[in-house]
């Protein structure tokens, strides 16, 4: 199949497939005799596997070292295991991140009850150093 096959089937842009072969996270595929890409089913498989790690908000090396894992059958499932730990710990330090920013975004806009942007306290929240801000 094509590129833009391979595109459609996996809801991958070509342009990002073509990153993922200069990465080596992805096959390189063959060439047919007029010289474009043949995507084989291998790939559809391999690409799904990256798109739903990336999905996950593995990083593209962590990806990398996935797939190497994931070429064994044969050897236990550890290492997966606390890759997919150490990324559920980023994952929820990203929401305990996320609800202190929605703590403060909402502290803010509670405080401004100015009619006029002069007077507006997310303005000036905003431009408080972040030392001073409470």
């Amino acid at each position: 199949m094509r590129i833009g096959d391979l595109a459609q089937a996996t809801g991958t842009k070509a342009e990002t497939i073509r990153y993922y072969e200069r990465e080596g996270i992805l096959p390189v595929a063959d060439r047919t005799d007029s010289n474009y890409r043949d995507y084989s089913d291998d790939h559809v498989v391999k690409l799904t596997f990256i798109r739903r790690a990336r999905e996950l908000g593995f990083s593209m090396a962590q990806v990398r070292e996935l797939i190497a894992l994931s070429d064994h059958d044969d050897k236990p499932c550890d290492e997966i295991d606390q890759l997919a730990r150490e990324q559920l710990a980023e994952v929820e330090r990203k929401i305990e991140d996320l609800a202190t920013l929605r703590d403060e975004l909402g502290r803010v806009i509670q405080s401004c009850h100015a009619d006029r942007i002069g007077e507006c306290r997310i303005v000036q929240s905003l431009a408080r150093p972040i030392s001073l801000r409470a």
